[in-house]
């Protein structure tokens, strides 16, 4: 299809058919004006496929949020939901590939705590365990201990503040999986966070001895 530009040069066919319309004149009567008018509703009939192709594709849909299968909360406990989303938009490094498959969801649990200068930390347990008479999959997160501090003399006057202090131990990561949701499972002083995790593109070779 022709390009429009502006400045010389051909015109598309379809914009001169449409220039070469006038009004009637006086003389030509109603029949004239008539036969005006159709070529001009022929013309917006044919533009109408055009336009409709240049249209923005509809976005790919989320799949809808069912917790049926998945049991309530124990008492003492918080069911926390994260529902990814397909449309990312594509990583602005080159050397992390932008394939999901190779993503990686950590979650992070932890305690929003007022601290002084002092390290505050606690541990717990955080597994993975199926749902019975399911496929599914959910996280559950347990033993998990008070928190503990150094001893330090803090300076004199300096103010505390409210942190999110995250859960001990190693990270905890589960595929990245738009299907259906991660769901967690946690005791109510703790609060949830995830961040994404991506692959290099490149593979490195091993040595062999």
């Amino acid at each position: 299809m022709a390009s429009l530009r502006s400045g010389g040069g051909a015109r598309p066919s379809f914009l001169w058919r449409w220039g070469a319309h006038r009004a009637p004149s006086p003389g030509t009567g109603l029949r004239s004006w008539e036969r005006w008018a159709g070529g001009a509703g022929l013309l917006l009939a044919g533009l109408l496929p055009l336009w409709t192709s240049l249209a923005p594709a509809p976005a790919l849909a989320i799949p809808r949020l069912d917790l049926k299968p998945y049991p309530a909360p124990a008492p003492g406990e918080r069911r926390w939901v994260i529902q990814l989303s397909g449309l990312l938009p594509p990583s602005p490094d080159p050397a992390l590939s932008a394939n999901p498959a190779d993503w990686r969801v950590e979650l992070i649990a932890g305690r929003n705590l007022e601290l002084d200068c002092n390290q505050v930390m606690f541990s717990g347990r955080m597994r993975s365990q199926p749902v019975a008479g399911t496929q599914l999959r959910v996280v559950q997160i347990s033993e998990v201990t008070p928190p503990a501090s150094t001893r330090m003399a803090c300076p004199p006057g300096e103010p505390k503040r409210r942190a999110f202090v995250p859960m001990g131990g190693k990270p905890f990561v589960v595929p990245y999986d738009v299907s259906r949701p991660i769901v967690l499972y946690a005791p109510k002083d703790l609060e949830l966070r995830w961040r994404l995790w991506k692959a290099e593109r490149r593979q490195w070779p091993a040595r062999e001895f």
